[in-house]
């Protein structure tokens, strides 16, 4: 058997409706992470369909809990010769509220709806359609060849949706089993949807709270107009200060000193461009000078995610006496978030608002990382790609939005290699849910290509000391 030929029945899982089977029985359990009714949904959806799965594979299961942690964790792992490479791959099972009754059509969240040319379900793109890919097509490959050629271990946890919490505490604790020579995993969308891409880590999510307290209870406009201040001014003047009309950051501790040449050259030949049905792109915005890859991928970005000040669904004539908002800063590698907080202080005193008060919205952040564009496993997964479709794919530095990737790259020390199996219009976190039919299928012939190339010669023969770019 050939290369082409594992190719070729991880085709046939999505022509015969195999993995259409696979997926409607997993999108079927409602694993709502942040719903403390499903938390016995988490736990089956690992016992009843991953560890089925990949014990038909050959791999050695169990389930994980770490004290830390609200939500079960599945490994597994099918060692085949200590000498040959080490894949540790991921997956997350838990999805966000199906939302129930919004959804077009009358369509329920946990039924896999095939139509317009898309899987619909919750979970269909956001991860159990991108980790049913990557299971089937490593099924495909041990097919075709007998064995893996390779050695695999597999981390699918439940709790992404909220936080990740315990993942890193259970990385930390069981490093010798988690130890690989590289990462995969599928999450996130495409740069667009008719583009195979490979993205190399994540951009960081800061979240600050923003406020001001000007006084006990709200008083007559018409008597106090004038007289007192109005705080839902006052923090609207104080967020200009921090990123301009056109958004630009103006706060330099939150963006980088430069872009490296080595991203820079990889987004050179990507294009940001919105696909139907998606919002228009407003090319003004953002830090000038930059292309608008770079401003998604390269920069960092502060935004204004709520803000209310009085009653904004039933307003009254009275001087609200509280104005709030949240912050968010989306931030890269080269950019500390140990001086977010210090640095916002110091530049709202600067300009006149000592009296915003400023407070980390949470304690648990994402971290941005990235792995070098010019990294050997890089060049190595994108060769891969481009031979299985004959076009070379979009190699991104990082992902614009956050994920957990850092406790693989800097607690696990493991170059991190993403292919994503979905595309930005996907409604991931929203109604309508979908994975476009396209997607998977190419997405099942990719990762056999690539899971079969793990099995020949010229896989790079070590990690190289830091992942990280300076």
């Amino acid at each position: 058997m050939s290369r082409a030929d594992a190719i070729a029945r991880a085709a046939n899982l999505f022509d015969s409706g195999a993995f259409k089977a696979d997926l409607a029985r997993r999108v079927a359990i409602p694993t709502e992470s942040q719903n403390p009714e499903r938390a016995g949904e988490l736990k089956r959806y690992l016992e009843y369909e991953m560890t089925p799965a990949l014990q038909a594979q050959g791999f050695g299961c169990r389930i994980m809990m770490h004290a830390t942690a609200r939500s079960p964790f599945l490994y597994a792992e099918r060692i085949e010769d200590a000498k040959l490479p080490t894949v540790l791959c991921y997956g997350h099972g838990d999805v966000i509220p199906g939302l129930e009754g919004s959804w077009k059509e009358g369509r329920s969240p946990w039924q896999l709806v095939e139509a317009e040319g898309s899987y619909w379900g919750r979970g269909a793109a956001d991860n159990k359609g991108q980790h049913s890919i990557n299971i089937a097509a490593m099924g495909a490959v041990l097919a075709a060849r007998g064995r893996l050629g390779f050695n695999a271990k597999w981390l699918i946890e439940m709790g992404e949706e909220i936080g990740s919490d315990g993942l890193r505490e259970l990385c930390v604790e069981n490093r010798a089993l988690f130890a690989a020579d590289v990462f995969v995993g599928s999450d996130g969308p495409r740069l667009a949807a008719d583009r195979p891409t490979i993205f190399l880590g994540n951009r960081g999510s800061y979240l600050i709270d923003l406020w001001i307290d000007a006084r006990e209870g709200g008083h007559h406009s018409g008597n106090w107009g004038g007289l007192l201040s109005n705080p839902a001014i006052q923090l609207a003047h104080a967020i200009s200060t921090i990123v301009g009309p056109t958004g630009q950051v103006r706060v330099p501790e939150f963006v980088p000193d430069h872009i490296p040449d080595s991203v820079r050259h990889a987004l050179a030949d990507c294009v940001v461009r919105p696909g139907p049905g998606e919002p228009a792109i407003d090319p003004n915005w953002g830090e000038p000078g930059l292309t608008l890859a770079e401003k998604v991928y390269a920069w960092s970005t502060f935004e204004i995610l709520a803000m209310t000040a009085g009653n904004p669904d039933s307003p009254v004539n009275a001087i609200p006496p509280r104005a709030s908002a949240c912050g968010q800063i989306r931030f890269v590698v080269g950019v500390d978030p140990e001086n977010f907080l210090p640095a916002l202080r110091c530049h709202l005193d600067r300009h006149g608002f000592p009296m915003v008060q400023i407070a980390k919205a949470r304690d648990a952040i994402f971290q941005a990382t990235r792995l070098d564009p010019e990294h050997p496993w890089v060049r190595w997964a994108a060769t891969s790609l481009a031979k299985t479709v004959n076009r070379p794919p979009a190699i991104l530095p990082n992902l614009g939005g956050s994920l957990p990737n850092d406790v693989f790259s800097e607690v696990l020390g493991l170059p991190t290699i993403w292919v994503p199996h979905s595309y930005p219009g996907c409604s991931q976190h929203a109604p309508n849910e979908h994975l476009p039919l396209a997607i998977a299928r190419e997405g099942l012939q990719l990762m056999a290509g690539l899971y079969w190339d793990f099995g020949e010669p010229g896989v790079p023969s070590a990690p190289v000391a830091s992942h990280r770019d300076d």
